[in-house]
């Protein structure tokens, strides 16, 4: 296998040239890029997370066996992704566990508490719209990141599927359906539910310098944030 070029970013053209070349690099960038959001979206379909990393894994693979019959109607990640979609579907159903995503979305109420709107509809303590969150501001605070992957992993599994597809990977909105398995508009319904429930949990931290915990102390004296053990 050829050794590849600087460890950097890689457009879909080069890195499928690459991959076709069998360059360990280029592969192990994609891994490094995808493996773990790969791994909370098969937990969407499959509670174990041993049965979750076994599907990534088969997904791995089936990656680099179809590669070279890979057409280019999609980009390469939403490709994969495809192929995540239906071996967790089919792991889903072999372990009877399959949950339908009709039946986790429009149900229930909002997340965000209507006490902290006023009378006339606008927020009581305006906070940051979801737009600002950015993926820079939330890793530049570590504790924040934190608190944004704890309420991603509460999130109903329907929820947690769409929010990693739609703002994490970027995919729009027909695509995340088609690979869901769902309409485009309980696509959306799912998207507010989960932006909701984490942008609440975020503006509970960032309305509140006291909870930004020990973190945030020392990313401000510049020692920056402490390894979690």
């Amino acid at each position: 296998m050829t050794s590849g070029a600087a460890d950097a970013a890689y457009d879909d053209d080069t890195l499928i040239a690459r991959l076709l070349e069998r360059d360990e690099r280029a592969f192990r960038w994609l891994v490094r890029q995808l493996h773990g959001m790969m791994l909370a979206f098969a937990r969407s379909f499959v509670r174990d997370a041993a049965l979750a990393e076994e599907v990534v894994q088969e997904t791995w693979v089936a990656v680099i066996d179809g590669l070279a019959r890979f057409e280019r109607r999609s980009t390469l990640k939403t490709w994969i992704y495809s192929i995540l979609a239906n071996k967790a579907r089919t792991a889903a159903q072999r372990a009877r566990r399959t949950v339908a995503f009709s039946d986790l979305g429009p149900a229930g109420g909002d997340p965000v508490d209507p006490d902290r709107f006023m009378a006339n509809g606008h927020w009581a303590s305006p906070i940051e719209p979801w737009d600002a969150m950015t993926p820079e501001r939330i890793v530049a605070g570590q504790h924040l990141w934190t608190v944004a992957r704890g309420a991603i992993e509460l999130l109903p599994e329907a929820q947690r599927a769409v929010l990693i597809l739609r703002d994490v990977e970027e995919q729009d909105g027909p695509t995340v359906a088609s690979l869901l398995g769902i309409s485009e508009g309980n696509q959306r319904v799912l998207l507010h539910r989960a932006r909701a429930s984490v942008r609440d949990a975020l503006s509970k931290i960032m309305t509140d310098p006291q909870k930004a915990g020990p973190d945030k102390k020392t990313t401000q004296t510049g020692q920056g944030p402490r390894r979690q053990s």
